[in-house]
């Protein structure tokens, strides 16, 4: 993943801490899940936002699984990429495969990093009854986390060079 980070340091292109899109296509689920993440656990290292290409709505299954590990993204709302355009970014993470491959140009020397997690609504949809549902989106959550988790390390790492 370095390689993906490499140039993004503390100078970043926001003048301060490096910025990071998470972007999926309804900002729905993943995005806000890995935005609250980050928001959570790497805050110091970089300043998170979300969006997404086609904003359908915060999953409410996707605001309960973060608040049963003590994040609230209750407050978050879903936001499309059109309105962080003039955003200067620093790096751009797809979250979902439709999210990548309609990713829009931003300005600047914006680097992009793709990510793909499995859809937990989609997962969810067959499911037999609401705990089985959750599982699908506490699994996904728990490996947004673990990604999130790389990437501050990463992301520090190449401020301290």
């Amino acid at each position: 993943m370095l390689s993906a980070t490499a140039g993004i340091d503390a100078g970043s292109a926001s003048g301060g801490k490096p910025r990071v899109l998470f972007l999926c296509t309804g900002n729905a689920a993943r995005s806000q899940i890995a935005e609250g993440w980050a928001r959570a656990l790497a805050g110091d290292v970089f300043e998170a936002r979300s969006a997404g290409t086609a904003p359908k709505g915060v999953d409410p299954r996707a605001a309960r699984a973060m608040a049963e590990v003590g994040v609230d993204i209750s407050s978050h709302r879903s936001k499309h990429v059109k309105e962080l355009l003039d955003l200067q970014l620093d790096l751009v993470v797809t979250v979902c495969d439709a999210a990548k491959e309609s990713c829009p140009t931003f300005p600047g020397r914006v680097r992009h990093l793709h990510a793909g997690f499995e859809d937990p609504p989609r997962l969810a949809a067959s499911a037999a009854s609401e705990e089985e549902a959750m599982s699908h989106y506490r699994r996904v959550r728990d490996e947004i986390r673990a990604f999130v988790e790389r990437l501050r390390r990463d992301l520090a790492a190449e401020g301290a060079r």
